[in-house]
């Protein structure tokens, strides 16, 4: 019996009324339903008379129940504080200050001052941001033997909740689908892909990403409008002939308006950025026109409410070099202004790319540009034993002397390149979570990035 029922039952028990007479009572105490034997006398308790007796008890189980309510009261303040209550309170607190300091977390001060120790705002961000760049592989059909090998196995309309990514689709909704394709011509490019080629959703496109925009809750929460473009890294084989066709190229020669004929980037991620094949009904407008249009069009809806846009670019390995270039174009294309022209008084949209272990892609003519004229932001991610980084332009590279570089770039030595943005240099030796492989490719994976930022 606990003390709160003791009073009620020994209420309950005969008693004389006599004052003279003293009545000695058996109690027995259960803890299951099968009896036991009776306390003996020495254990007896010997109950008050009927004057004292009500009196008594109910000072004695008020006297243990304060007692037990200070006994809790101090055994909480001992408890030790819920590690995971903790950490969300505290994230709760940082997302509370986005609305305000999303400009600094999109890079506007190149993010001094936030890398070391990192910032827990721009640590949550990025990982938000990876995990949309992930999604690009989740969601990938490379399954050999289905039809639609090479797509995404997903509807556009519920592409987060059939990834299982709640967060992303209350955040977030998916206005079109990228595809792209190369006119490099490699032989059997889909063979051994399915065993019903006559029957592919597609014998030249393949999908490569997608544009999204925050939800009204989203934006509230992030201060801002957000056009959300994502890249998928390489996976098909015409990928990776895009990947080490290394040698540069004028981005004027590929229909991107630059003034300045030296600005150049590697062929093979252009050529992918910018081939078509009007003949598929996928590919039929290139991976430039599809998203020049999208973001085009996103803005000046955003714009004309008065709303402030920003327009967030990532993507791992080939992803991370097409949210270079892309959001490169959309700036020397002025897709990021209202109006699409660059006049006094025009809203502009921030750019800002959150790269994930991507490889150089232009010279450093292309940096120049990038940076300084069109103030494009940039933060790179890398694991410091990841070889892509720093391809291409193992030898000529930012890293040589200034007047070695440009003495290379004058005499249009083709595999002169330059990173552009803000490194974030990782190590995925020092997690006590992660072990090393004689795999190289580990070092490279999207999902060992994140780990090492959370």
């Amino acid at each position: 019996l606990s003390c709160r029922d003791l009073s009620a039952q020994l209420s309950s028990l005969p008693h004389r009324a006599t004052a003279a007479t003293t009545t000695h009572t058996q109690i027995s105490l259960r803890r299951a339903p099968a009896p036991r034997a009776p306390l003996t006398t020495a254990k007896r308790l010997q109950l008050p008379s009927a004057a004292t007796r009500d009196d008594a008890l109910a000072s004695l189980v008020g006297q243990l129940e304060q007692n037990l309510t200070q006994d809790e009261e101090e055994d909480d303040l001992y408890l030790p504080d819920d590690a995971s209550s903790a950490r969300r309170r505290a994230a709760q607190k940082h997302q509370d200050e986005l609305p305000a300091r999303w400009r600094e977390i999109h890079g506007s001060d190149d993010w001094a001052g936030l890398l070391d120790p990192m910032d827990p705002l721009l640590r949550s961000e990025l990982i938000r941001y990876g995990e949309l760049a992930q999604a690009c592989y989740d969601a990938f059909d490379y399954d050999l033997a289905s039809r639609y090998c090479g797509s995404c196995k997903y509807p556009r309309r519920a592409f987060f909740e059939r990834l299982g990514m709640p967060d992303a689709a209350r955040g977030y909704a998916v206005t079109r689908y990228l595809y792209a394709t190369s006119n490099f011509r490699f032989p059997n490019f889909f063979s051994g892909r399915s065993r019903a080629d006559a029957k592919l959703w597609s014998q030249r496109a393949n999908w490569i990403g997608y544009v999204a925009v925050s939800t009204d809750e989203e934006s509230a929460r992030l201060g801002r409008r957000d056009i959300a473009i994502a890249w998928r890294g390489t996976i098909t084989r015409l990928e990776w002939v895009s990947d080490l066709m290394d040698y540069l190229r004028p981005v004027a020669d590929e229909g991107i308006p630059c003034p300045d004929p030296e600005v150049k980037v590697e062929s093979g991620f252009v050529d992918l950025y910018t081939d078509k094949d009007p003949s598929c009904r996928f590919c039929k407008y290139s991976a430039r026109e599809q998203v020049l249009v999208e973001v085009r069009k996103l803005v000046a809806h955003y714009t004309a409410l008065g709303e402030d846009v920003s327009i967030s670019v990532t993507g791992h390995s080939l992803g991370s070099s097409l949210a270079i270039l892309s959001a490169y174009d959309i700036a020397e294309s002025a897709a990021n202004l209202s109006n699409g022209m660059i006049t006094m008084g025009v809203q502009r949209a921030a750019v800002c790319v959150y790269s994930f272990s991507g490889p150089r892609v232009g010279n450093g003519r292309f940096r120049e540009r990038f940076e300084g004229e069109l103030g494009v932001k940039a933060l790179r991610v890398t694991n410091v034993h990841d070889n892509v980084p720093r391809m291409p332009g193992i030898f000529l590279n930012e890293g040589v002397p200034e007047m070695v570089r440009r003495v290379a770039e004058g005499l249009r030595m083709p595999w002169c390149y330059s990173h552009v943005g803000v490194e974030l240099a990782l190590d995925h030796k020092r997690s006590p979570f992660l072990k090393d492989t004689l795999d190289p490719g580990c070092s490279h994976n999207l999902e060992a990035h994140l780990h090492l930022l959370d």
